[in-house]
């Protein structure tokens, strides 16, 4: 196989971020009606605006620059400054957006153990306290869900586990958000749609520029009195981008008609994680994979991820490390099931000339 290797294309699952806008959304962009949406008057953006609220179902809809602007803006505008902010420990909230929570909304973070993304419900019982509390930070401003969930390998929230936990929080006055940025993943992969998902959160944000292709953005999703709240806050974060229909163009093609073809991420996803497991049953277990995320467990063979990963990259494929040992590769519209037969191919290879040893450079 790696004679062969300088002659074939490179395999990226390093992300669905990485993902090319499609030829469609490029015609959008040239055609797309453009205005200043910092004035409120694109109209190509309220389009989008005005979709990702009814897919979704809710009043109003917000275009923001990327996923964690989106959840920043989400929490600013529900929980002003103080009390606590309550989520799963691993959730990309906590660990991935820069202490947000406490450095630009002022916030007590409060993460609770879960199980693959879930929250542990008796722990959320016994921590959620009434928002009004939240002027002396005792109080519970608000609780957080994400789903897909990255650091759980792509997990989907129960729709039961997401009932209970916004029924405590609304028996509580506290507000849920849903860090959805993969939630039309989560849609496909539950079979249901995004609106009964949604229905379970107070606002709800998702990114179109992960599996759903398009190059930039997030829509931020709630009340109008929320929406227009948020507005102040994107404005506040540097989030006005002006002439913005550009990219809301292609977010209106996704939606329109990538979300779909998402389940073919899932079943590459499978298949990849399928046969990694032949390899190795101690690289990943294949039920544990729902959409497109794989993570794969290199602890077994004795060397370290960034040896995998160099020596990976000889077969011109790229992944990501995650947590420690760990490597995640995630499917997405550029790749198929000959790539994936690729990736598995490689890691035979390496497995048969170089079983337990680190792999050099």
């Amino acid at each position: 196989m790696t004679r062969f290797v300088n002659t074939v294309p490179l395999i990226d699952l390093r992300s669905d971020t990485v993902t090319k806008p499609t030829q469609t959304m490029l015609d959008r962009m040239v055609q797309a009606e453009l205005g200043d949406d910092g004035r409120g008057d694109d109209p190509t953006v309220k389009q989008l605006e005005a979709l990702a609220a009814d897919r979704l179902g809710k009043e109003a809809g917000l275009f923001l620059p990327s996923g964690t602007m989106s959840n920043q803006v989400a929490i600013l505008s529900h929980a002003g400054r103080g009390g606590e902010a309550i989520g799963e420990a691993d959730s990309h909230i906590f660990r991935s957006e820069m202490g947000g929570v406490s450095l630009l909304a002022g916030l007590f973070p409060r993460p609770l153990p879960g199980t693959r993304g879930a929250i542990d419900l008796a722990s959320l019982e016994a921590t959620l306290r009434p928002p009004e509390m939240a002027a002396n930070r005792l109080g519970t401003a608000l609780v957080c869900m994400e789903t897909t969930h990255n650091a759980a390998g792509g997990a989907v929230l129960p729709l039961d586990h997401m009932r209970r936990v916004y029924g405590m929080c609304a028996q509580k006055g506290v507000p849920v958000h849903l860090d959805g940025a993969r939630l039309f993943n989560a849609a496909v992969a539950l079979g249901v749609s995004a609106r009964e998902i949604a229905a379970y959160a107070d606002s709800a944000t998702f990114c179109v520029s992960k599996g759903l292709s398009a190059p930039v953005g997030s829509v931020l999703t709630g009340s109008a009195a929320f929406i227009a709240c948020a507005r102040g806050y994107r404005r506040m974060l540097g989030g006005n981008m002006r002439q913005a229909g550009l990219l809301a163009a292609c977010g209106i093609v996704a939606l329109e008609q990538l979300v779909d073809r998402l389940a073919e991420d899932h079943v590459n996803a499978r298949r990849l994680a399928q046969g990694l497991h032949a390899v190795d049953d101690r690289l990943v277990d294949p039920a544990a994979v729902e959409t497109n995320i794989v993570m794969t467990d290199m602890r077994a063979t004795g060397s370290p991820v960034q040896s995998w990963l160099d020596a990976l990259a000889k077969y011109k494929i790229a992944a990501a490390p995650a947590q420690s040992g760990i490597i995640r590769f995630v499917t997405h519209r550029h790749i198929d099931g000959a790539d994936i037969d690729r990736v598995v191919a490689a890691f035979r290879e390496l497995y048969a000339t170089q079983p337990r040893r680190p792999f050099t450079a």
